[in-house]
């Protein structure tokens, strides 16, 4: 399914510690999975889920199944294929026996052709499921079981933790959690998710834990709607569009032909019997018999070299359809980008210099929490040498999505320092004479970054030590693969949620 098809395969190992008691990195985190274990929801009995997923069905996006000899009999069944079909029926109506039997023979290649590399790109997608099947925490009976996620049913109370992937809609009852939903939304920026909070299938937790209720599963959650639409999706596609403009305008010329042929013989009195034979030749003619079949044995041919490069082409059209595109229209998050945060900026407040601001940035993050905020403020602290020296902590609060901020107390030589990081007016909010931060934010964010505020101090006596700018970089390759496609004369487009000026 495409819901198993999601899943990492680093995450199958869930069984060996279904059962362990809850964890989590921070002090106040620790707090609130404390009491989930004390208020765990009751569940569905074994009876009752079975009764669900006999109404519900599997939670899995069903996949079409044909049988061989169906899907073979449909390579047949198809524009193109009906035209070679017509000229086999007008070969045999001329008497033309050994013709009709040339046509039947490229007619019969062209389609052996297309379902054996179909088959067995659908052979290697099938092994690629298989290796990646999802499981979950589920609660049953009283008791939290690991079951392959296709037996989720709605009303399900299930455990996700840190590095899962949801496998269905939830709806979060205790606990909290950082959700990744680019495979969902193409949104880089994770979301918070707290009790009451939707979690959607298809999404990664990227910091937390929590306990909740399935509310859909299968084709009824959002992701599985949205691939639903895509497997449904049908067009024509290029190579039929292509092969049908060919035809029309040689049946035109054919019919003009034909015309003129009988009001020649009317206007000379030739026999009809021996002017029909005359233009049903004429009519064949139109039909370019070999070219669908050259198409194809081209295409398996590019198949085969796709493959060699690590390419599974699941459809020989897609390959001619690929070479003829002329506008790519693409996703940002992880197409373009790496789908990582990292440091883009940094504006200290004086008399703080940069270093400084992003050494007390780093002071108040914490990488046991997987915060991608709090893992891109150490990435970079630790680059620039910022945290050589780093001082004791004394306590630490991650991030609460209720006050928008992370926190720390560390000890400098005989004196206590409270470090702030977080969204810039809540930060502000905190520091005594901070400045009014929203053209500035407003800035930064308007080239698609993430701004986060910093203040440190005594306790009870912050000031602002500056913004930092986080953004999703490019990939690598990105520039490269845009310089080729435009040398192709592919024109590119980009499909953001993000602002216009982004």
């Amino acid at each position: 399914s495409v819901l198993d098809s999601t899943r990492r395969a680093g995450g199958v190992d869930l069984a060996q510690d279904a059962a362990l008691p809850l964890r989590s990195p921070g002090t106040k985190m620790r707090s609130n999975m404390s009491s989930i274990a004390t208020s765990e929801p009751p569940g569905l009995s074994s009876a009752e889920a079975e009764r669900r997923l006999k109404e519900s069905g599997p939670n899995a996006v069903p996949e079409e199944k044909r049988h061989p000899l169906r899907a073979l009999a449909l390579k047949f069944w198809a524009p193109v294929p009906w035209m070679l079909e017509a000229a086999v029926v007008l070969e045999l109506a001329l008497g033309k026996f050994d013709e009709a039997a040339v046509i039947a023979a490229l007619l019969a290649l062209n389609a052996v052709l297309a379902f054996a590399q179909e088959s067995r790109a659908d052979r290697a997608l099938a092994l690629l499921r298989g290796r990646l099947s999802a499981v979950a925490r589920v609660r049953r009976d009283g008791r939290w079981h690991v079951i392959p996620a296709a037996g989720l049913v709605p009303g399900d109370a299930i455990h996700l933790r840190l590095g899962d992937i949801v496998p269905a809609d939830v709806r979060i009852g205790s606990g909290q959690m950082l959700l990744d939903q680019s495979a969902l939304t193409g949104e880089s920026l994770p979301v918070e998710a707290a009790g009451g909070a939707a979690a959607y299938a298809g999404s990664t937790v990227r910091r937390g834990e929590a306990t909740g209720e399935v509310t859909a599963t299968g084709t009824r959650t959002y992701f599985g709607r949205t691939a639903e639409l895509v497997r449904a999706a049908k067009t024509v596609t290029h190579l039929e569009g292509l092969i049908f403009t060919i035809v029309r305008y040689l049946v035109a010329l054919d019919v003009a032909l034909v015309l003129a042929l009988l009001a020649y013989a009317i206007l000379a009195a030739l026999p009809l019997g021996d002017t029909l034979p005359f233009a049903l030749v004429l009519l064949v003619a139109s039909v370019p018999a070999a070219l669908p079949a050259t198409f194809t044995l081209a295409q398996a041919f590019g198949a085969q070299e796709l493959a060699h490069r690590g390419v599974l082409v699941t459809r020989l059209s897609a390959i001619e359809e690929a070479a003829a595109m002329d506008v790519l229209a693409t996703d940002k998050t992880g197409t373009i980008t790496e789908n990582r945060l990292t440091l883009g900026a940094l504006e200290p407040s004086a008399p703080r210099t940069e270093d400084e601001l992003l050494r007390l940035a780093a002071l108040a993050s914490d990488e046991a929490t997987q915060d991608p905020i709090d893992l891109a403020l150490l990435a970079a602290a630790r680059a620039r040498g910022a945290l050589r020296a780093a001082p004791e902590r004394l306590s630490f609060v991650p991030f609460d999505p209720s006050t928008k901020r992370s926190e720390a107390l560390v000890r400098e030589g005989d004196s206590r320092l409270r470090v702030v990081q977080g969204a810039p007016l809540a930060v502000a909010a905190l520091a005594a004479g901070a400045p009014d931060l929203r053209a500035a934010t407003e800035r930064l964010a308007g080239g698609g970054q993430r701004v986060i505020a910093v203040a440190a101090g005594p306790e009870g006596a912050l000031e602002l030590a500056g913004l930092l700018a986080l953004h999703d970089p490019p990939r690598a390759d990105s520039a490269q693969l845009i310089a080729s496609l435009r040398a192709l004369g592919v024109r590119g487009g980009r499909v953001t949620g993000d602002g216009r000026r982004a």
